[in-house]
């Protein structure tokens, strides 16, 4: 396989995983209520409200303009993120939608032979393709507790968003 359709293949793959993350972070969110949005289950945890604020300002400043400037933009505010805020599932999505638009806007223009450019965050220097490994894997992580923290919340109604379990007959 030639270098550019290993290339090719690589943003392929990668927007399809990144795609299949929304998918199941989008399926947990709408088994919430408003109510949940700002559950916790100590007060050191993040509520789903907290996690998502967290990514869509994680991809703002990472995917704006993601090969010329570095992925921490200094307008961002990485620590108020952390603060409570969103308290609704119409801002929970509208915040959602928002990051990851911009996440698909900049991984859809990129070409096979941008991989190989340097990009930083927060001043280290990575390739573009550990640079999006290590968002996907970033992502990986909250949407996995985001479901989480759905499951436990509605664990009473709770239907697997994947293969569920064997249940005894």
């Amino acid at each position: 396989m030639a270098a550019r359709d290993v290339g090719a293949d690589f943003l392929r793959s990668a927007r399809a995983r990144l795609a299949s993350l929304k998918t199941l972070g989008e399926q947990a969110l709408a088994r919430l209520d408003d109510a949940d949005i700002a559950k916790t289950l100590d007060p050191e945890s993040n509520s789903v409200g907290i996690i998502v604020q967290h990514i869509a300002g994680n991809m703002r400043s990472r995917w704006t303009d993601f090969l010329t400037t570095d992925g921490e933009k200094p307008d961002r505010n990485r620590d108020g993120e952390f603060e409570p805020g969103l308290t609704t599932k119409a801002q929970l999505r509208q915040r959602w939608e928002t990051g990851w638009a911009c996440l698909f806007a900049a991984l859809d223009a990129l070409k096979p032979e941008d991989l190989t450019r340097t990009v930083l965050i927060r001043g280290e220097s990575l390739s573009a393709v550990d640079a999006i490994n290590r968002q996907l894997v970033h992502y990986g992580q909250h949407v996995g507790q985001i479901v989480y923290l759905a499951k436990h919340f509605k664990w009473r109604t709770w239907e697997s968003l994947t293969v569920p379990r064997r249940r005894p007959g």
